[in-house]
């Protein structure tokens, strides 16, 4: 009866207290849990019409943050299961790449790389992307950036700039990205709020925080006036890293998270990338309210993708699939017509 009660104030869009919200992190399995995924899923339907996708290309992995961060697998030599060697993508690799992805039908794509170019490397790829394609453009290279860089990449009218805080927990972040600074971060993400660029920040979840520090992040994240999504990120060990042990954030605690998310924000855009929440649970992400499925590649994409904690990255065929088979309205370009659409795609969310 408590989670019943505090689902109809969600639905009346009334305010939560933070004792509401952590009952809500706390749902068990069963009853509850079910009644808190049926609430996310009416208010995501109620906000929001159609499901974004967003494909990637990440640009380098050279990274000059010393000592790395102990979860990450993306930078050159940390993670056998990464990109281990070093790659800096050509300016024809990013176009071909970029190109593939509009073709494809796919409306989004986010260009991320690793640090030490104080955002230089996010100036060429808005350049490259918009330059050559109509997609809309998410650039994430963390608090690697300036002032100068930020307004070349406002000037080729890049719609969106991430910066993810992954907790808020200051004890937390320093423990497990030593090379870093929360507050750094933190700058940077007000640096992009008060431009006129779409802020993008998130939590990264199962990497020891408590269920207070995912609230007091998430009301953290209300400051920020531009802020246009959250990605939500169950963490997922790599082998070779010195978290290579720490266990993967359950698929039941992500999607209370992301739940709870969108509860606490009907209108913004949660972002869950395929490789994090595994390809086959896609479909269990938009259950519990997430409208943006990032990191889902074409079958024509031309470059190595490498995924955390899945071998396989969520393919454009396999996440439509999912989709069509939800009845849910996925943005597409007019261009692409997909081959699964068995089910029309403006049946309806």
């Amino acid at each position: 009866m408590v989670i019943e009660k505090i689902m109809n104030k969600a639905l009346a869009g009334d305010h939560l207290s933070d004792n509401e919200v952590l009952q809500l992190l706390d749902t068990k399995t069963g009853d509850d849990f079910t009644e808190l995924m049926e609430t996310a899923y009416q208010i995501t339907k109620e906000h929001h019409k159609t499901i974004k996708l967003t494909s990637t290309v990440h640009i380098t992995n050279q990274c000059e943050v010393t000592p790395k961060c102990k979860y990450c697998g993306f930078a050159a030599g940390t993670s056998p299961e990464g990109y281990y060697h070093p790659f800096f993508k050509t300016d024809d690799e990013i176009r071909e790449a970029v190109i593939s992805i509009e073709k494809s039908g796919i409306p989004r794509v986010s260009c991320s790389g690793a640090h030490g170019y104080h955002g230089e490397q996010a100036v060429t790829a808005s350049r490259i992307v918009k330059e050559n394609t109509s997609l809309e453009l998410l650039v994430n290279v963390g608090a690697d950036l300036n002032r100068q860089s930020l307004e070349k990449i406002a000037h080729y009218e890049t719609e969106t700039v991430c910066c993810n805080l992954e907790t808020t927990n200051e004890r937390l972040f320093h423990q497990i990205k030593p090379g870093e600074s929360l507050q750094n971060r933190i700058k940077t993400c007000q640096m992009i709020s008060d431009s006129d660029v779409e802020l993008s920040s998130g939590l990264l979840i199962g990497i020891g925080e408590s269920h207070q520090d995912r609230l007091n992040h998430l009301k953290f994240l209300k400051r920020f006036k531009n802020l246009g999504e959250i990605p939500i990120m169950g963490f997922n060990p790599y082998r070779g890293t010195p978290m290579e042990n720490h266990p993967v954030c359950s698929l039941n605690d992500q999607m209370r998270t992301i739940a709870v998310t969108r509860i606490l924000f009907p209108d913004i855009r949660i972002t869950v990338p395929t490789p994090t929440i595994g390809p086959e649970n896609v479909k269990f992400s938009l259950m519990a309210g997430a409208n943006n499925l990032a990191t889902v590649i074409p079958d024509t994409y031309p470059l190595e993708i490498k995924g955390v904690g899945s071998p396989a990255c969520g393919t454009l065929m396999n996440v439509l699939k999912v989709t069509i088979d939800m009845g849910l309205i996925t943005e597409l370009r007019t261009c692409f017509v997909p081959v699964l659409n068995r089910t029309p795609l403006a049946s309806g969310m």
